[in-house]
Order: structure tokens, then sequence, then C-alpha cells
């Protein structure tokens, strides 16, 4: 049983690790988490305004 549990949290670690970063960025707190979220929207607002200009 305990090998199981072990194979689980395992499986369950290697999916979840994209988690990792928004975890690291909301522990550093939750400004940190807004304004990097916020910039990356800008940017993706950026982008895309840069490529449908003519």
């Amino acid at each position: 049983m305990k090998n199981l549990q072990l194979a689980l949290f395992s499986f369950a670690i290697l999916l979840l690790s994209s988690c990792e970063v928004v975890g690291g960025i909301f522990k550093a707190g939750v400004w940190t988490g807004i304004i990097a979220v916020a910039f990356v929207v800008i940017l993706i607002i950026f982008l895309i305004s840069r490529g449908t200009k003519k």
C-alpha cells in the first residue's frame, strides 16, 4: 500500500509541476502575482496590436 501511495504522489508531482510557478509567485505576495499577471496581459495586448498594424 505504501508503494502505491508513493507512486501516486510521484505521479501527481510530475503532473502538477506547472503549478509550481504560480505557487511561487503567490508565495512572494499577492501584489507580486497581480503585477506579474498584469505585465503578461499588457505584453500580450502589445504583441497582438503590433501584429495587426500594416
